[in-house]
């Protein structure tokens, strides 16, 4: 069994974990997820831990419980604490700002670019080239943030553009001109 399907989960306090067959809910102070895992899998809750396990050596068991695993520690994770991605803005007159529950970006067209929240997703602009996007939901939090940094991906000349705040952009060099 791979090594990450076999750790167990520990729930912390404040979060509570229900199993109804395969479908397994989690509810926490950030929000509540749930999901169906897969039939095959075998989740057992044991007072304030979670185990995965599988039922054969099978090629197709075997890729399984880690997968497994780490989908439920996600949930727990995202429900106890919250996932978040931080976006910057760069480039003159590019900034972004919140109004109500829609994010409104000056990237540099002759339009302003709006983004609504969606269900789950809190978008926070601490500075007006700063987006926080937050969420207990780690998959919604990803694609979220994919979709407000595809307005405007960062370009490698100038490096204007929205970009992870991890993201290294790297520069090219302009034209060489004539000699």
């Amino acid at each position: 069994m791979s090594r990450i399907g076999r750790a167990p989960i520990t729930i912390p306090a404040g979060v509570e974990v229900k199993l109804d067959g395969n479908h397994i809910t989690v509810k926490g102070p950030k929000g509540e997820l749930s999901m169906n895992h897969h039939p095959a899998m075998k989740v057992e809750i044991d007072g304030a831990v979670i185990t995965v396990t599988r039922p054969s050596d099978q090629k197709e068991h075997r890729s399984l419980p880690g997968h497994t695993r780490t989908l439920i520690a996600n949930m727990i994770k995202g429900c106890h604490e919250e996932f978040s991605k931080t976006l910057e803005v760069n480039g003159v007159g590019y900034r972004a700002q919140k109004q109500g529950t829609q994010l409104i970006m000056n990237l540099g067209y002759s339009h302003q670019v709006v983004v609504d929240e969606i269900p789950g997703i809190t978008i926070d602009v601490p500075a007006p080239n700063k987006i926080v996007i937050h969420g207990p939901d780690k998959q919604k939090v990803g694609q979220f943030a994919a979709e407000v940094r595809e307005k405007r991906p960062p370009e490698p000349y100038k490096g204007k553009g929205i970009k992870y705040d991890y993201e290294v952009i790297r520069r090219k060099e302009g034209k060489a001109g004539k000699k």
